[in-house]
């Protein structure tokens, strides 16, 4: 199973499509942040699962690209409501036209991404649909969840995976499904495909908060400290405040119940008492729980052993990012 084939077979799909129309205004950013790169992870697990499930993975594509064009839809949505400057080393859509067109242009996205449903029959049609639809609510559901919990100081670790798993595992497992849904295979190893995709999304939103405070920001390309300027309340920062001395934790408090214009010395303070108390360790640990959860799914599946393996060596492709 050679991931990048499908990422190479994808891209050249993606970038056959004409994306640029009237109003070029609503058009030209939606090319633009599609056209950002990225490893393309999403899509290429539409394409892995259908792979998996059926030896017919082209016939993912329209599924694999809603799922990609739905991806960078929250992207652009996202960056404007964290004011973010950077995406994947670039401007920002917001940045580089303004806030109507980020929202307008994603708005369009959206529902550009229900249309790539309609090369399917109706059977298959109905369920990719139905799941699309309920996973983009829990990712709003999330996002929400996120915004909330800026303002709140009794989250704690349970209620952030909670809101981890909506906002993003349930898209890199919904992703898994509708290769599963377009393979036509049973319910029941769909349904196991997603739990792999749920956990192994856990695992890598945990390694996202890691890169996020001591990731390079050359491989990055977002802003290191980013989750620290706004607040975020990270699984650093709540096991931080959960294990530090008291000292620490007042400062922890301090500095995360305000937002400064100039934000060096929060960020390094904070990242200081990140790494007195063990917490890069800590997270380490945590993303690897999840990775062998999302592992363990697998020896449910009635699928080849050569297959569990493929899915196996994605999720370690997929976590050995640059850090």
């Amino acid at each position: 199973m050679d991931i990048l084939h499908y990422q190479k077979d994808f891209i050249a799909y993606l970038e056959s499509k004409e994306w640029v129309r009237e109003p070029k205004n609503l058009y030209e950013p939606i090319d633009y942040i599609i056209k950002l790169g990225g490893k393309r992870m999403r899509p290429i697990l539409t394409l892995m699962a259908a792979d998996i499930f059926s030896n017919e993975y082209q016939k993912a594509m329209p599924a694999a690209l809603a799922v990609e064009v739905f991806h960078n839809f929250t992207l652009i949505h996202d960056d404007i409501m964290d004011d973010a400057p950077l995406r994947r080393g670039k401007e920002t859509v917001h940045e580089k036209w303004d806030i109507n067109t980020g929202i307008l242009s994603g708005d369009a996205m959206l529902i550009l991404a229900y249309q790539y449903f309609e090369n399917y029959k109706p059977t298959v049609f109905q369920k990719l649909a139905q799941l699309f639809s309920k996973t983009a609510l829990e990712v709003c559901d999330g996002q929400q969840l996120d915004v909330d919990f800026e303002n709140r100081n009794d989250v704690t670790i349970n209620d952030y995976i909670n809101m981890i798993r909506l906002k993003t595992s349930v898209l890199v497992a919904a992703a898994l499904k509708m290769g599963a849904i377009v393979a036509e295979t049973s319910d029941e190893d769909a349904n196991l495909i997603y739990d792999f995709g749920l956990n192994l999304g856990l695992a890598f939103q945990l390694q996202d908060d890691y890169l996020d405070t001591f990731g390079d920001p050359n491989t990055f390309g977002k802003q290191v400290g980013g989750d620290i300027i706004e607040n975020k309340k990270t699984f650093l920062y709540l096991k931080a405040l959960e294990i530090a001395n008291d000292e620490d934790k007042q400062k922890l408090m301090f500095f995360f119940n305000q937002k400064l214009e100039e934000n060096s010395i929060k960020i390094s303070e904070v990242t200081r008492i990140f790494e007195q108390n063990d917490i890069p360790v800590l997270i380490k640990e945590q993303i690897k729980k999840y990775t062998e959860k999302s592992f363990k799914t697998l020896s449910s599946m009635k699928i080849a052993n050569d297959k569990k393996e493929g899915l196996k060596s994605f999720g370690l492709w997929l976590m050995n990012r640059s850090v």
